[in-house]
């Protein structure tokens, strides 16, 4: 990297990404993280868009003549206690960078300064995206209909990989996450006291009940080579241990590959949860929320990713998986490209203990920088 990236700029890029660590804030409240990449930028005389979200930042590469594409880094936190161990550790109590999006933002400055050195060589323009509200409330979404891209014709972006070596790249064509919905349901029975369960209709019962017919949906109607998961993160009934309450409820989601799939657990969801609530003698009111497709990369696009990026890290087998990333909503506008960069550390992302190496920066930024024009090139 030595060769690309002057050793004092990464030096730089690394303490700005402490400097994130230290402090991160979460979705859609982001607004020290924006001012501090702001100011970065204009340092920089690179030029800021207009926007009316209130955190997040929009720049631009260019001239104005010719193709433009758009690089994209998220920039929110997670609600997680960082237990890590790194010198560096956040100051936000209940508040950590546990999905390595510092590392994405230092990257992402890191080519926008390469770039902008190019500016009156690039062979079109570059669209910054540092995107608030990744990990919650649909950024992309908010970024989409603040017009941020619009004249785009292609978009790129990484994440983090755990589990595999600083200097590796994984990318293939076709979708490579998983689509996301959201579900909660309440059921509502009649409270009593404990020792008199049939003088009330007892939800907590129900809830068990739920919840195990529930996971029948993927074991029972999802052919086992498709790929699909229901999930029950979180439950509550109840407040004291004399009492069966009125009401209990669960939560959780819903992660496809396959939008036949993604359809079919939907409508399992809602006459099983309605029909089991129902021979319970509960009420079960369900609140369901269709979230982010599948990211799904261009074919052509991921051909030249893969070829330029291997020009300066080695590459391993992406597989399938169904975590999800809200860049997939740019990619059903512009054709785009979502690759993952090993981080050095076999810790999980949203892992109180997440750690990314610092040298994911350096590569990172090289990411963006040759492919970018290389797209410019090619588009």
């Amino acid at each position: 990297m030595s060769n690309l990236i002057d050793p004092n700029l990464n030096r730089q890029l690394i303490a700005w990404r402490h400097d994130f660590h230290q402090h991160p804030e979460l979705a859609n409240q982001e607004e020290r993280t924006s001012q501090k990449i702001r100011d970065i930028l204009s340092n920089w005389h690179i030029q800021l868009r207009p926007t009316q979200l209130s955190t997040g930042v929009f720049a631009d590469i260019g001239h104005g003549i010719g193709p433009t594409v758009a690089l994209r880094a998220d920039i929110d936190a997670l609600p997680i206690q960082e237990n890590s161990g790194e010198p560096f550790t956040s100051e936000n109590p209940g508040v950590m960078h546990a999905c390595g999006h510092d590392t994405h933002i230092a990257s992402l400055l890191g080519g926008a300064y390469l770039l902008k050195q190019k500016e009156d060589q690039l062979p079109g323009n570059v669209r910054l995206i540092f995107q608030r509200s990744e990990e919650d409330k649909e950024g992309a979404l908010q970024v989409l209909a603040d017009h941020q891209l619009d004249g785009v014709d292609a978009i790129i972006g990484f994440h983090n990989a755990p589990f595999h070596p600083v200097g590796t790249f994984g990318v293939h064509a076709g979708i490579s996450s998983g689509a996301i919905d959201k579900f909660k349901v309440t059921l509502t029975g009649l409270g009593t006291h404990a020792s008199a369960p049939q003088n009330g209709i007892d939800p907590v019962a129900a809830l068990g009940t739920e919840i195990t017919s529930l996971q029948t949906i993927v074991s029972r109607n999802i052919a086992p080579v498709k790929a699909g998961v229901l999930s029950i993160t979180h439950i509550s009934a109840g407040s004291t241990w004399n009492v069966l309450p009125e009401t209990a409820f669960f939560e959780g989601t819903v992660r496809t590959a396959d939008k036949d799939v993604r359809a079919l657990i939907k409508q399992r969801f809602f006459p099983l949860v309605e029909q089991t609530a129902a021979a319970q003698g509960v009420n079960a009111d369900i609140d369901w929320y269709d979230g982010d497709p599948s990211v799904d990369n261009d074919p052509r696009l991921t051909a030249i990713v893969q070829d330029e990026s291997g020009k300066f890290a080695e590459s391993f087998t992406d597989e399938l998986g169904l975590g999800s990333d809200d860049f997939a909503c740019f990619q059903e506008h512009v054709p785009g490209v979502y690759a993952r960069l090993g981080n050095g550390f076999n810790i999980s992302a949203h892992n109180p203990r997440f750690r990314a190496d610092d040298g994911v920066i350096s590569v990172g930024a090289r990411f963006f920088y040759q492919n970018a024009i290389r797209l410019l090139k090619e588009l």
